[in-house]
């Protein structure tokens, strides 16, 4: 792909986000961060209390992407079965033979909305850990795989929090990033009230294919990442590991810090970062940008930092405070 190509790609990029900004008021960052996302081949998670447009946000999005989209409501009651699929007994009219087929379930599409997610006991939730990973699903001995690109977007709320199942570490793990949505400021509230309160609705087009999505997915891989800064981001993961020479709040709050796929997370989603400013290097500020929704849901705290309110933002705040900066980085 030539440089011209290339433009022409980040150019539909920011036609997305035009999209997506006519039907979402403000949450510039929250945007931002579900196409980081989607550029470097993973999966997020949207954090935020009821009332602030997450199942709306992905909605949009999937309208703007030419791509197949299903949305499952999480449930106390569902079942497996009701993601992944199940075998069906069909009789052939000809032959009068009856056999089992398989009934692909909604976790066969390119981009599949996992709403409240932690509304649903774990074996359900776990039915999406193949599926996140492998991007295949195993049923009855046979594998099938799945639509490429596939890009799981799940959300939950913070509150209300009788009658829900915390997803398990390892279930967390394999979402890139963790987004967290906040309260709209005073001017985007009343824009809201005068957007969703009038008659006009307005249309989102179609602008990047599959085939787009998949190429972006490759560009992103190709920016350059100097060694140095791969260094940094070894230590900033390594730092948020209790017994090391860590801040004192990660000897003090941290139960287990994050693995070597934070590292990864942080790397990739840096990349897509530069990319969608027009850039094919990683800079210091890339990696910044991105720590804390790769970090966030990738350290488990102990009881203590639960007693003394302390939150994860707040440690991995902490970690690239006493994390050195490399002594040439690339600016």
């Amino acid at each position: 792909m030539d440089s011209k190509d290339i433009e022409q790609k980040l150019a539909r990029l920011d036609d997305l986000r035009g999209q997506i900004g006519q039907v979402i008021v403000g949450q510039q960052n929250v945007v931002e961060e579900m196409l980081l996302s989607l550029m470097a081949g993973g999966h997020c998670i949207l954090e935020g209390v009821p009332g602030l447009a997450k199942t709306l946000m992905v909605d949009t999005l999937s309208k703007a992407l030419e791509l197949d989209f299903h949305r499952v409501q999480f449930t106390p009651d569902l079942m497996p079965s009701d993601i992944v699929g199940t075998e069906i007994l069909e009789e052939d009219h000809g032959t009068g033979k009856r056999f089992f087929k398989f009934q692909k379930g909604p976790v066969f599409t390119n981009v599949l909305l996992a709403d409240e997610i932690n509304r649903t006991p774990p074996k359900t939730q776990s039915a999406l850990l193949e599926a996140m990973q492998e991007h295949a699903v195993s049923y009855g001995g046979e594998r099938y795989a799945l639509p490429e690109p596939f890009f799981v977007l799940a959300t939950q709320n913070p509150v209300e929090q009788a009658g829900t199942y915390p997803l398990p570490e390892a279930q967390l793990d394999r979402f890139l990033l963790f987004i967290h949505i906040g309260y709209p400021s005073a001017d985007e509230e009343i824009d809201i009230l005068a957007r969703t309160t009038g008659v006009a609705a307005p249309e989102v087009e179609n602008v990047l294919s599959a085939a787009d999505v998949l190429e972006i997915q490759r560009l992103v891989r190709e920016v350059d990442t100097n060694p140095v800064l791969l260094q940094y981001v070894a230590n900033i993961v390594r730092t948020t590991r209790p017994g090391g020479e860590g801040p004192p709040m990660v000897e003090d709050y941290v139960r287990w810090g994050a693995g070597p796929r934070a590292g990864q997370a942080i790397i990739l989603c840096a990349k897509a970062n530069a990319l969608l400013s027009g850039r094919y290097a990683v800079t210091l500020e890339d990696i910044r940008r991105v720590a804390h929704p790769a970090l966030r849901h990738r350290l488990l705290l102990n009881f203590q930092a639960e007693a003394d309110r302390v939150s994860t933002d707040a440690i991995v705040s902490s970690v690239l405070e006493s994390v050195p900066e490399p002594e040439s980085p690339i600016r």
